[in-house]
């Protein structure tokens, strides 16, 4: 098996710390996507599936995938995702490559979520974005929203049999693009809380919009 090159392992490192989010790896003039990133991109993005291992005794299947889109037109293209509720997280070259003495430095700068974007690229205009924070336990139901564009905020809390309904309610009118959930709320996505939420490669699923878990 041919050892991984400084490069990946530098790409796998970054990613251990990203798992939740697809990682736009900055390669030049480039954002590089590989692995279950890449074939995920490939389907959401409509775009070609390639790979940088030349081990002619590899089957394609057997190669790690990867593909890449130009930097300069990456909002459109994480604009896509963040509409599907997916998390980006944008890795970039920290130090310029021509000066570089060997690998070049990478780090996240940036995670864009759907409910923390504020791109206008990635915004439906006249919307509001919200990211919520739902807490929900034998006895209380509390509710918050955040759309972080203009500020605006809403809290509330219910308590009794009827605290589930009222959630469900308060999902409906805001319909939050990103939502923080405590154990209680999330529960283990067999029983999804108020018949609104469930789960989708890692992702939470809203009936109303789609909403992506935070822990």
């Amino acid at each position: 098996m041919a050892e991984m090159t400084p490069m990946m392992r530098q790409y796998m490192e970054i990613k251990e710390q990203n798992k939740d989010s697809i990682l736009f790896f900055r390669l030049g003039d480039f954002y590089e996507m590989f692995g279950d990133d890449a074939r995920k991109a490939s389907r959401e993005l409509d775009l070609t599936l390639t790979t940088r291992d030349k081990d002619k005794n590899k089957s394609f299947e057997e190669k790690i995938p990867m593909c890449g889109i130009p930097y300069h037109a990456s909002d459109a293209y994480i604009a896509r995702l963040i509409a599907k509720g997916y998390k980006v997280a944008i890795c970039e070259q920290t130090e310029d490559p021509a000066a570089a003495k060997g690998l070049v430095e990478r780090d996240i700068v940036r995670i864009v979520t759907p409910g923390t974007v504020i791109d206008s690229a990635c915004l439906e205009e006249g919307r509001s974005n919200f990211c919520a924070g739902i807490y929900l336990d034998g006895d209380y139901a509390g509710f918050s929203v955040c759309d972080i564009s203009t500020g605006q905020t809403h809290v509330t809390a219910f308590s009794g049999p009827d605290r589930e309904a009222h959630l469900q309610n308060e999902l409906g009118r805001f319909a939050p693009a990103e939502a923080v959930l405590n154990p209680g709320a999330a529960g283990d996505y067999t029983r999804p809380t108020c018949g609104l939420l469930t789960i989708r490669e890692g992702v939470v699923i809203c009936s109303v919009q789609n909403i992506s878990l935070g822990r």
